[in-house]
């Protein structure tokens, strides 16, 4: 599994770290997401044979946030 922590601008409210984590979660390949409204960011373990991190990044711009 490939870790990385992604930079997220626009979260304002818990509503946004679900949106942000439900996005990230539903991606296969992705086992573990940790989004924090406090750092702004998004942890996320994934394998990366069976989803990109570029996928992870337009599963948030989806969702109308910010990557940094």
């Amino acid at each position: 599994m490939t870790k990385s922590v992604i930079k997220v601008g626009g979260m304002t409210c818990e509503h946004c770290v679900k949106a942000v984590t439900t996005a990230i979660s539903a991606l296969p390949g992705v086992g573990k997401v940790d989004v924090s409204l406090k750092k702004n960011t998004a942890m996320v373990e994934y394998d990366a044979a069976k989803v990109t991190l570029d996928a992870i990044h337009t599963a948030i711009k989806d969702e109308e946030y910010d990557v940094l």
